[in-house]
């Protein structure tokens, strides 16, 4: 990066135009407007990741009642970041990208983006996990998130870690879902991939408007109109509009409609949800019901449970992008100043650092999507939202049955079989080794019908690891039978085969009760 650190001038935004009139060309703001929206963006994701750190899928398929408190004071912070840094993974996974871009600039390519995001040293999970194996094993991206290749595809995974688009995409949304789409793929797809383009376009969104409500519409145009998560989020607005002081109604509606998982082999058939449209469909709650008020924002955002420290921290960093850094109430910034200063778990980024670099990537994203910079003022060319491609994952698919395997290969134990009855199944598991073994990769056939489907590789290593054993959605509607040969499976380890998940092309009927 060849440009140097502006001087940051503390005046106020100036626009030309009204702050939401949509056919507007052109928007102005201050450098130090820009900066402080940055910080603001940056900040919120900490703060709101803090504040429902402990509620993290506590409260599944439940609201978490006003009667249970949730503490906040100036040492929650600093005590995640020293004792549990891993909760702050929504943050830190954006800061790879950021990274790549640094070092890379702008027009850094995918493939550098998967290598740093795959080989770095954090632990992952659902769709990033799957990703991660996938790029290491030579699947690179789009292929890498795709749902065929990839089990956790419509996963939140994207989602929490798609503000860095939008912060640097001021007022661009286009830019910003453009960006999204490319990296949102390395381990998403569908859905999964929305769910990140839809949290970045309200970013960008948030540094030229100031009604959240219209944040929230407006950065809805990003994504199909056909999508699941679009209609998702259309059925909370229309909740909103119904009835704007009760969070609780439109969250009886999303869980009625939308909280059955498809995709997710954590979450089908089970209480646990951490599929990227209902919980965007919890920030969106947070932002609307919020109403501007970022406590209430935060909290309401927390208090609809599954993934309740990401999701208020996209709504807070959303809201403290709107807003501006120094408009943060001080009771929700205490304890920041102790933390600014510390880098993230396996980074060598902090707030502080990040403020800056932000505040130059944003800078020259502005410049290279047809703005200028003129003294202390950047012009910037406002982009009105257009949709990305519709892709669908897991289309035709209906989970049918989750039934326990409940066995494991090693030792004298080499085969496992069962049969299933359906179109398609994930079989979840894991690799074990004993306590005085190294890691290793372990290796299975696995057969469908009497035809080798593929050799598995199973890390034990927990970094490396497959999250789940082996898959197909492409079989033929009936029974198919599965069989899993132990090939490479030392003394000392084992593979557990623990549910498979079933899939028909055939819609189940409704359950009718006598």
């Amino acid at each position: 990066m060849n440009l140097k650190l502006f001087f940051f001038s503390g005046m106020i935004a100036l626009l030309s135009c009204n702050i939401n009139d949509v056919s507007a060309k052109e928007y102005k703001i201050s450098k130090g407007e820009l900066l402080n929206k940055i910080k603001g963006g940056w900040a919120g994701q900490v703060i709101g990741c803090t504040y429902g750190g402990p509620t993290e899928f506590k409260w599944n398929g439940t609201m978490i009642g006003e009667e249970i408190p949730i503490p906040w004071d100036d040492t929650r912070m600093v005590w995640y970041y020293k004792n549990s840094p891993g909760l702050y993974d929504d943050v830190y996974m954006d800061l790879t990208f950021v990274q790549v871009f640094e070092k890379y600039g702008l027009d850094a390519p995918d493939s550098l983006h998967a290598k740093y995001f795959a080989n770095a040293g954090y632990p992952l999970w659902h769709a990033n996990q799957a990703a991660r194996y996938n790029i290491l094993n030579g699947i690179m991206p789009p292929e890498s998130g795709h749902w065929k290749n990839n089990p956790h595809a419509d996963d939140i995974d994207f989602q929490i870690e798609a503000d860095f688009a939008g912060l640097m995409s001021p007022g661009m949304v286009n830019a910003a879902s453009e960006i999204g789409w490319r990296i949102g793929h390395i381990m998403n797809y569908g859905d999964g991939v929305y769910g990140g383009i839809y949290v970045a376009a309200m970013y960008a969104l948030a540094f030229v408007h100031n009604d959240i409500e219209f944040i929230v519409e407006e950065a809805l145009k990003s994504i199909p109109r056909q999508s699941k998560y679009y209609q998702c989020i259309a059925d909370v607005l229309r909740c909103y509009r119904k009835d704007p002081k009760d969070w609780k109604k439109a969250w009886f509606e999303v869980q009625k409609k939308w909280s059955a998982d498809t995709g997710c082999p954590d979450g089908v058939f089970q209480p646990y949800n951490i599929d990227a449209t209902v919980n965007g469909a919890y920030i969106v709650i947070g932002l609307l019901y919020g109403r501007g008020d970022y406590g209430a924002t935060i909290d309401i955002s927390t208090r609809c449970g599954y993934d309740s420290d990401c999701n208020p921290a996209n709504a807070a960093g959303i809201l403290g992008t709107m807003i501006g850094y120094d408009k943060i109430p001080a009771y929700w910034k205490q304890g920041l100043d102790k933390v600014e200063d510390l880098n993230f778990a396996h980074t060598e980024m902090s707030l502080n650092k990040v403020y800056e670099i932000g505040f130059r990537h944003a800078s020259e994203m502005i410049i290279r999507n047809g703005g200028r910079l003129t003294g202390d003022i950047f012009t910037i060319n406002y982009q009105q939202p257009k949709p990305v491609p519709l892709e669908v994952g897991f289309e035709g698919l209906y989970p049918v049955e989750r039934r326990r395997i409940g066995s494991n290969l090693g030792g004298k134990n080499r085969e496992i079989s069962f049969k299933i009855n359906g179109s398609a199944f994930v079989l979840s598991g894991r690799a074990v080794k004993n306590s005085d073994r190294p890691d290793s990769i372990l290796e299975i056939e696995v057969y469908i019908n009497g035809n080798l489907h593929e050799v598995a590789k199973i890390p034990t290593n927990n970094r490396i690891r497959r999250h789940d054993l082996t898959w197909n959605y492409d079989l033929t509607e009936g029974e198919n039978n599965i069989t899993l040969k132990a090939i490479k499976i030392p003394e000392g380890y084992r593979i557990d085969a623990t549910d498979v998940i079933v899939y028909s092309r055939n819609r189940p009927g409704k359950l009718v009760y006598y």
